[in-house]
């Protein structure tokens, strides 16, 4: 076990091995979309490529996922065949977004010998992920387009 201190160096450690494995600038929240963002994420049991769908607006969330989803054929046989839809997503603090991720089991943020998995699954999904993105941008953005 970990202090709450060494956990947090672990993880700074972490980030910056990454960056410095692929050194490169991220889409992640520049997409243009307000509350459309791609992430990272990695804890104690496995580690994720993230797009969330996060407007207040109900209806805006539901026009995007429903946007992603009627590509989903296409990423999924082009660029992420393994991608789980989630309409409905609760996080931790109750909030509820639409949900779209890849993930890898069974490695850890605390094991650096899982690092390498990691930010190999991290830079081949996420950047999957963004050549998609990139694709349809301009039909994802427009919501006066129905889908």
């Amino acid at each position: 076990m970990f202090t709450k201190e060494e956990a947090q160096q672990l993880r700074k450690e972490f980030w910056i091995a990454f960056a410095e494995k692929y050194p490169r600038k991220w889409l992640l929240h520049h997409t243009k979309i307000k509350d459309f963002s791609f992430k990272f994420f990695a804890d104690s049991k496995k580690a994720q490529v993230l797009l969330d769908i996060e407007p207040r607006d109900p209806e805006k969330r539901t026009i995007y996922f429903e946007k992603i989803e009627s590509l989903k054929t296409i990423l999924l046989e082009e660029h992420l065949p393994e991608a789980i839809f989630e309409r409905e997503f609760y996080l931790e603090n109750g909030k509820l977004i639409s949900r779209i991720w890849v993930q890898l089991d069974q490695v850890s943020i605390n094991n650096k010998k899982s690092w390498d998995a990691i930010f190999d699954f991290f830079y081949e999904h996420m950047n999957a992920f963004e050549l998609f993105f990139y694709e349809y941008e301009e039909y994802i953005k427009d919501l006066e387009l129905n889908t």
